[in-house]
């Protein structure tokens, strides 16, 4: 897109977003309804997690142990939830958290729902899928809200998470996260290299405001 195009468009869309997203909110999805505080990413506005959701959604999840990693709303639990996967759904953000536990009940699913920094807070166990739509922007967070978007000055979310997701992980795990033009994708490669890990792009998209890649992360050979 013409970035003069893309920039009156974010400056004429953001203030309308954020004024809208300043209460919670009611969102629909195929069935799914859901509750999103203003402390919540939306996965209405924000369209990485749509991709990462319509994404899963075509797996076969049937029986299988799925950890959404910083969960946010849990969109992605609940639909995974309703195809039979065993979730498990974690997120920093307390409020997230409370709001999803209303959420899975209204929608009558199971998940296992726990408020945890990264993997800090999961007992031990091996997940057939983990999915995450990360924070990746270069701030340091403050705020519970900010770890949604920031994911430190140096990527230290990336070194946490690569660092540990190993322990979490069997041979045929598929791990899949999504990433937008945005960031630093050079510096996210440097650290899952440093970690043992590779991305493989299986999929992308383009709207009007950015490019969303889906990656899935393999252990190198």
């Amino acid at each position: 897109m013409n970035t003069t195009l893309k920039n009156i468009i974010g400056r004429t869309y953001k203030p309308w977003l954020e004024k809208y997203l300043a209460k919670t909110r009611q969102y629909k999805y195929k069935g799914i309804k859901i509750e999103i505080p203003p402390e919540v990413f939306h996965p209405g506005f924000f369209f990485s997690t749509k991709l990462l959701l319509q994404f899963v959604e075509r797996m076969d999840l049937h029986e299988k142990k799925l950890l959404e990693l910083g969960c946010g709303s849990g969109l992605i639990s609940i639909m995974a939830a309703q195809k039979d996967a065993v979730v498990t759904a974690t997120d920093i953000n307390s409020i997230a958290v409370e709001f999803l536990k209303k959420n899975s009940s209204y929608n009558k699913v199971s998940l296992k729902i726990i408020r945890s920094d990264l993997f800090q807070e999961i007992p031990p166990q091996l997940f057939d899928i983990i999915v995450i739509n990360p924070p990746y922007y270069k701030k340091q967070p403050v705020t519970e809200k900010d770890h949604a978007w920031f994911c430190g000055e140096n990527g230290e979310y990336f070194s946490r998470m690569f660092g540990t997701i190993s322990n979490f992980i069997h041979t045929d795990t598929m791990i899949l996260m999504v990433l937008s033009d945005g960031c630093d994708k050079e510096m996210i490669d440097g650290i899952a290299v440093l970690n043992g890990f590779m991305l493989n792009c299986v999929h992308s998209r383009q709207n009007m405001l950015e490019k969303n890649f889906i990656f899935k992360i393999e252990q190198q050979v």
